[in-house]
């Protein structure tokens, strides 16, 4: 048993270990800069010459790229972006690679993190990282290495002053779809309430025409029904409620459209379609149209009276558009379907 257990932990630990060694594809991943070339009998040449120091960026095990490079003080010049190869790395341990370009094999020492060599006929190739040249233009040295391979132009400027420039322009070109969008927006919006407006409009000229061009007939016929109903045991069951303080549940509501409905057929449909109204919105017009106080109403739904009033001018103003007694709105419900 002790031998098992032994041998897990073992593999754990081996297991640990192989997944702490860095990731093959990460060894040359990034920018490195030539610091000097050593020859076999001892020449040694320094760079930068003439201000130009060679940059290769490695991305991953596959691809470099290669160009010149010249550093200012207010731009960062590209020389000759022409090379690009395939690359290989075989990791063989304690820092030594076989490192291929393009399946051309050259040994390759990683000194420490941020030093390397290459070795080629046996002249040493010194490579230190450039992570800040990778952060500040990799992409863009990238780019222009890769977009000008077969190109004949030998040397590109990148200056933060043209970056700054161009950003600047993303930003207006942005902000101006951004403001084209948003009064795209508001047009939309602003037709739709226009529309809605004047469907409310139409609609609500339709209910006063209703109301006023009734013949006298008709209106003698719905006073009688008005009256049978105000009468009726439901009518006398519902204040019964009321004045027990009785809170109203959805049946009780249910029941009063119901009876609504067979004394004025058109109210709850026209109450729905005049305005998308909430259930407490709802259930108050219903009210006032039963001819209940508002301090009744306010007792049933369990309101403060100031609620119920708050509510019944907000259904004025966004009705017709304009401010409105509480006395008005409720003018208005008992209008309607009567």
């Amino acid at each position: 048993m002790k031998i098992r257990i032994c041998l897990f932990v073992s593999l754990l630990l081996v297991a640990c270990n192989s997944s702490k060694r860095p990731r093959r594809e990460r060894l040359l991943q990034g920018a490195w800069l030539l610091s000097k070339v050593e020859y076999p009998m001892g020449g040694i040449e320094t760079f930068p010459v003439q201000g130009m120091r060679p940059l290769r960026i490695y991305e991953g095990d596959s691809l470099m790229l290669q160009c010149g490079l010249t550093q200012t003080a207010s731009a960062m010049v590209v020389h000759q972006p022409y090379d690009q190869c395939g690359i290989t790395v075989i990791d063989k341990g304690g820092g030594e690679c076989l490192y291929l370009e393009d399946h051309d094999p050259h040994p390759l020492t990683m000194i420490d993190d941020t030093t390397m060599t290459i070795q080629l006929n046996g002249i040493l190739f010194p490579w230190h990282r450039a992570d800040d040249i990778a952060e500040e233009w990799g992409e863009e040295i990238h780019n222009i290495i890769v977009s000008n391979s077969q190109e004949d132009t030998q040397r590109f400027v990148l200056s933060p002053r043209e970056r700054t420039q161009a950003n600047v322009i993303h930003v207006l070109i942005f902000s101006t779809i951004s403001c084209v969008f948003l009064l795209l927006l508001i047009g939309h919006v602003s037709w739709n309430n226009r529309k809605e407006k004047l469907r409310l409009q139409l609609q609500l000229k339709q209910i006063r025409e209703e109301h006023e061009e009734r013949p006298p007939s008709i209106r003698n016929v719905i006073e009688r029904v008005e009256d049978e109903y105000f009468a009726s045991k439901d009518y006398l069951a519902l204040q019964h409620r009321i004045a027990t303080g009785q809170r109203l549940k959805e049946n009780d509501r249910l029941g009063i459209e119901e009876q609504l409905k067979k004394v004025y057929p058109g109210f709850t449909s026209q109450l729905r379609t005049l305005y998308p109204m909430s259930e407490l919105e709802y259930e108050t017009c219903l009210l006032i149209k039963l001819r209940i106080p508002p301090t009744d109403i306010a007792a049933v739904l369990s309101r403060d009276v100031s609620t119920i009033s708050t509510v019944r001018s907000r259904l004025y103003k966004k009705v017709f558009g304009k401010k409105g007694s509480t006395r008005e709105w409720d003018d208005f419900i008992r209008t309607m379907g009567a």
